[in-house]
């Protein structure tokens, strides 16, 4: 079988799968992406995610993981929301999830239909296969770029001319040789919505990311209490960022996902602070089953509530953060403390003697009250 057929088989069966998009690349031709991780990491960018330094090198190309890889199927799955997600921003007593973490966990949806397309292709051809869905040291965005499926703006992230900003990622790297598709040029031009819109200023320069600065690692990735100068940035958001993706002009070519286990769950839309504040550990793991937000755990995941509430003015937001200052967790006791003190400074003093165990005041509210390290004190 040729190159060009065989390349139109496996575009056939990754439609057959369910992606929405499919374009190949080599995987064994040379890139500077490995520089720019390298970069980015002796900088100290990727900030506690030590798992990023620990597998630099693998990381670095596709063949330094997999030396036999000679072509990358890139498919694409469109997630899009039914409406701007800016628009959730504006009820600050309510939570604001990350549009790709309202329902099932993609992980899951995009390695089965990977597996089924790469099945499929080894079937038909005997050539070996590897899939990849986001977890494993292989840099999806880059490909995506040289396969044509998109580009890298200058918020990092990958943009799409057909499915603007929300499109999930995954790869199939094959031993076949594959006829490549054409890279996608950069069309950001002189754009820097995607800058600007950053509460917390997490890109030093256009296409470079500071991770230790961004809302979504400081929400997700970053485990102990978050550094004070970023607290009143975070908002309402308790699970990730889409700002500098919604706001991209790109996205009047999206779409709403016809996949419905991407649709927002109902409770996961708009879900109240006061009421998420609530959930012990089993409420927590029950509430989340089968959701990406579940891996952060309860304790992080109501530090992230707290600090919400600790930006609210509604009048639910003081008792919330008032029923978090005995909780079991040192983290989550820090943060409705620094809650408190924002919500209403005179009760706190008044309350801090009656509801703050002395040990508390001595762990929990020290550390978040006290000049964090690396942050504005």
């Amino acid at each position: 079988m040729s190159t060009a057929s065989l390349s139109e088989t496996v575009r056939a069966m990754a439609r057959e799968a369910g992606f929405d998009g499919v374009r190949i690349t080599r995987a064994d031709t040379p890139w500077e992406a490995g520089d720019r991780l390298r970069a980015f990491v002796e900088a100290g960018h990727h900030g506690s995610m030590g798992w990023m330094e620990d597998t630099l090198e693998r990381r670095v190309h596709p063949t330094a993981m997999w030396p036999e890889a000679r072509s990358a199927v890139v498919v694409g799955l469109n997630y899009g929301p039914d409406h701007d997600p800016l628009e959730d921003l504006k009820n600050t007593g309510r939570a604001v999830i990350s549009v790709y973490a309202r329902n099932r966990d993609y992980h899951d949806l995009l390695k089965k239909r990977l597996k089924q397309m790469a099945r499929a292709f080894h079937g038909e051809t005997g050539k070996g296969v590897k899939v990849f869905v986001d977890t494993a040291p292989l840099m999806e965005k880059p490909l995506a770029a040289l396969s044509g499926l998109g580009w890298q703006g200058k918020h990092t992230n990958l943009v799409s001319r057909d499915w603007g900003s929300w499109l999930f990622l995954g790869v199939m790297l094959t031993e076949a040789e594959l006829e490549p598709d054409a890279p996608e040029t950069d069309h950001c031009g002189s754009c820097r919505a995607c800058l600007d819109i950053c509460p917390t200023d997490a890109f030093p320069a256009p296409y470079r990311l500071d991770a230790r600065r961004c809302i979504s690692y400081l929400t997700i990735e970053h485990k102990g209490p978050v550094p004070r100068e970023f607290r009143a940035a975070m908002g309402n958001r308790i699970y990730g960022c889409d700002d500098c993706l919604a706001v991209c002009p790109w996205n009047k070519f999206a779409a709403r996902t016809a996949e419905t286990a991407f649709h927002a769950r109902a409770e996961l839309e708009a879900p109240l602070l006061a009421e998420l504040s609530r959930l012990d550990d089993a409420g927590f793991r029950a509430f989340f089953t089968a959701s990406p937000i579940k891996r952060i755990g309860r304790d992080r995941f109501v530090r992230n509530v707290l600090i919400a509430l600790g930006n609210d003015s509604g009048a639910a937001a003081l008792d919330a953060v008032l029923a978090r200052l005995d909780d079991e967790s040192a983290l989550v006791r820090g943060a409705a403390v620094w809650a408190l003190s924002r919500l209403d400074a005179a009760r706190f003093e008044a309350e801090r003697e009656t509801r703050l165990p002395a040990e508390t005041d001595g762990d929990a509210a020290a550390e978040w009250t006290r000049s964090d390290a690396g942050a504005g004190g």
